[in-house]
């Protein structure tokens, strides 16, 4: 096994020490590097091989026993190959994962993709840029166990682009924010230290807001296909399924399909690290039990009256909170204390 060629594509100690438990098997460890639902595709240390699952790990994933491969995960394959195809024996444990709750009513998580260092949350500085529906990507990424950047692209089609980034910045606390144009190259050597070997990056965003182009310009070539979005500013949808892509950095990008909707799990400290603001606000609240809603004492109420929170700001806690809160929890998590909150040691 060649170690050094699976280190271009993210392995190292987490995977390697996993590794140890499988390492008389006579399999070999890959990184899943596309997802087309039937088929995947591996980077192994030899080359690329596609790869399907087999009836005994299917069962274990209906079974709850094992999780479903996505895009990143790292796997047991048997190098016995027929025809460049082979077949995936076991998932490794993952070192993070980014999911989400799947479309519609379910409560069931949808992993987006796994082992990721960073997550680039792209919005356009066009009618695109929404700070609720950054708020849940926010949500989303902390969760993750990766770190958030926000990337705003489309920078060459913003009148004023700084003014755009200095509003989403109040909402980001301490998450980077980035303004970029892939088309004439502006601000992209600023992503450049998120993308350094062997990290990987995958991006989420909706429809049309320049993921596939962000991504060609950074390998340099055209990859991804590419579609006008229409008149009423409404995106596209160009990709079509989740792919991990090599950068000549040495860094990796996993590209996602635009989210129609992006429903957010049962995540305490997501929603809590996205509304950080909010929680210190809490902290100074009457009542321990405090909901910020009528209750006398509300230091969150009080700072939405004197101006120093946005009102839209508490409007999108209570919304998302409604969404993530538990039937054991019945008051708001900010007031519970920020333990293990995932900032902490970034």
């Amino acid at each position: 096994m060649d170690e050094r060629a699976l280190e271009k594509l993210g392995w190292g100690p987490p995977f390697v020490d996993a590794w140890r438990a499988r390492a008389n098997t006579g399999e070999q460890p890959a990184r899943i590097t596309a997802d087309h639902g039937v088929e995947y595709v591996l980077g192994t240390a030899g080359g690329e091989l596609r790869a399907t699952l087999p009836g005994k790990l299917r069962m274990a994933i209906r079974k709850g026993d094992s999780a479903r491969p996505v895009v990143g995960d790292w796997v047991s394959y048997e190098p016995r190959s027929q025809e460049g195809t082979t077949v995936i024996q076991a998932v490794l444990p993952r070192r993070t994962q980014l999911a989400r709750k799947a479309a519609g009513r379910t409560t069931e998580e949808q992993v987006v993709a796994a082992n990721v260092d960073g997550v680039f949350l792209v919005s356009a500085l066009t009618k695109d840029l929404n700070p609720r529906r950054l708020e849940r990507y926010l949500t989303v990424a902390w969760d993750s166990g990766a770190q958030p950047i926000i990337v705003l692209t489309k920078a060459d089609l913003s009148a004023n682009a700084a003014a755009e980034r200095e509003r989403i910045v109040q909402y980001a606390q301490d998450v980077p924010v980035h303004t970029v144009s892939a088309v004439t190259g502006e601000g992209l050597d600023a992503l450049a230290p998120y993308l350094g070997p062997g990290r990987t990056v995958a991006l989420i965003g909706s429809s049309g807001v320049g993921k596939s182009t962000l991504i060609n310009r950074l390998l340099g070539s055209a990859r991804q296909e590419v579609r006008e979005v229409s008149e009423d500013d409404k995106g596209r949808h160009t990709t079509t399924h989740r792919e991990l892509f090599v950068l000549a950095s040495g860094g990796l990008v996993i590209d996602t399909p635009g989210m129609r909707e992006l429903g957010v799990l049962e995540s305490e400290e997501g929603l809590r690290d996205a509304f950080v603001d909010v929680q210190e606000l809490a902290t100074h609240c009457r009542f321990s039990d405090c909901r910020h809603e009528r209750e006398p004492g509300c230091a969150v109420r009080q700072a939405v009256h004197e101006g120093r929170l946005a009102p839209e700001r508490l409007e999108a806690f209570h919304k998302l909170f409604q969404e993530t809160a538990r039937p054991e929890y019945d008051t708001p998590l900010q007031t519970r204390g920020r333990q293990g909150s995932k900032r902490k040691g970034r």
